[in-house]
């Protein structure tokens, strides 16, 4: 058997909400942005907006920029370097040995064995 509530399952306030409800929009822009990847984002701006130099592609995540013959390049990602690869970039070999020898010397003559 139907009822006879015509508007069920809606609420207060519920239904089509237009430029008369919430107030004109501001005039928008469209700029277009190029990634390496050949991909093409059109972003919106406010009119009065700046527009950055740059925006991640939401496709790749490369950075795009507004030239589409020169779009910027993939930010180059640098290899973990574990401890010894910055002590061997402060110290040469020389360095090294002088220095163990040093820690050597105090441990033998912490031990007794000068």
């Amino acid at each position: 058997m139907a009822g006879g509530n015509a508007i069920r399952g809606t609420r207060v306030g519920a239904g089509p909400m237009g430029e008369a409800e919430r107030g004109e929009s501001a005039p928008r822009r469209h700029i277009p942005f190029y990634c390496a990847n050949g991909h093409v984002t059109r972003v919106s701006f406010a009119v009065e907006a700046a527009e950055p130099e740059h925006w991640d592609c939401p496709r790749c995540g490369l950075p795009a920029g507004k030239d589409r013959e020169n779009p910027p390049a993939a930010p180059r990602n640098e290899p973990y370097k574990t401890h010894l690869a910055y002590v061997r970039e402060r110290r040469s070999d020389a360095d090294g040995e002088a220095i163990l020898e040093e820690a050597l010397a105090k441990v033998r003559a912490r031990r007794g064995e000068v």
